[in-house]
């Protein structure tokens, strides 16, 4: 679980006055705690909701991050950068698109989807499928320009 690691690591970044780690693990923290203590949560969570939990996390900041770059605000740009580095150490290794492509390529195969009409039967298995290791952006473009 990564909960669990985190707070060792918040005391390591601590001990090395390591200020980048720190801020980007305390954020990591804050949001699975927030999400143990929302109302209706009656078990624990478990390491596929921590994982969406984290992307959510980068997602946010990389929209972040655009916004700052486009108003010339360096300096916020270079925080949330930073943040997502420490965050996505965290994540599952991301495929790069071939190796999208091909488990995408193989899904529409096996599901036998033909036009953009199938697209949410499509979507579904391969978002199940790559949970954590590709971006949701990432494979609905691959499955749109698939199937159209």
């Amino acid at each position: 679980m990564i909960s669990t690691n985190i707070d060792q690591e918040i005391k390591q970044a601590m001990l090395a006055k390591d200020q980048v780690k720190l801020r980007g693990l305390r954020a990591i923290k804050a949001a699975i705690l927030l999400a143990k203590t929302e109302k209706g949560q009656t078990e624990e969570i478990n390491e596929d909701a921590e994982i969406k939990i984290l992307q959510k996390l980068v997602k946010q900041r990389k929209e972040s991050a655009d916004i700052y770059k486009s108003q010339g605000r360096e300096d916020l740009y270079q925080v949330e950068q930073e943040e997502i580095d420490v965050i996505t150490q965290y994540l599952p290794k991301q495929l790069d698109r071939s190796e999208v492509e091909a488990i995408i390529d193989a899904i529409i195969a096996e599901s036998g989807a033909t036009s953009v009409k199938e697209m949410g039967k499509v979507m579904g298995l391969a978002n199940k499928q790559l949970a954590g290791k590709a971006e949701g952006k990432l494979i609905g473009e691959i499955v749109k320009s698939k199937l159209s």
